[in-house]
């Protein structure tokens, strides 16, 4: 079930000069919920972010602090979360007929004293991986 689906801005720190502050696009699930029965996930809920183009910063640069954010501001255990970066697809070259793929990676984190820290990136797996991008999907197909 999607919890929330909407840009979400952070602020950064320096006080009055925002340092790294951007906003994203930010998408969290609960598998607990909704029709998705069946399989009992160890990490029910998914955040999915994106980086999106009125961002000063991207999501890869700022993600331990992006996430230290989402937990507080939506109250999510971080042990039953999955955190995503999503790049989507695109195409270029002289007749868009070069392709760039999606691109998912799952961000592991260690918490300390309720900030995320030494973020580390790997490639989804492959099931994993498809319940992202039907998720994703869903979405894209609500705008």
């Amino acid at each position: 079930m999607l919890i929330h689906d909407d840009i979400y801005a952070w602020e950064g720190w320096g006080g009055k000069l925002k340092l790294a502050s951007g906003c994203c696009r930010l998408r969290i699930f609960d598998l607990k919920r909704g029709s998705r029965g069946g399989l009992a996930h160890l990490r029910p809920i998914i955040a999915i972010v994106s980086d999106v183009p009125e961002s000063g910063m991207s999501v890869k640069s700022c993600t331990s602090h992006i996430a230290t954010n989402v937990v507080r501001d939506f109250q999510i255990d971080p042990d039953r979360m999955v955190w995503v970066e999503y790049d989507p697809g695109r195409t270029y070259g002289p007749g868009g007929d070069r392709i760039i793929p999606d691109k998912y990676e799952r961000v592991d984190f260690v918490w300390h004293d309720g900030k995320a820290i030494q973020p580390k990136w790997r490639h989804l797996k492959p099931d994993m991986e498809a319940i992202v991008a039907e998720l994703i999907a869903e979405t894209d197909a609500t705008d």
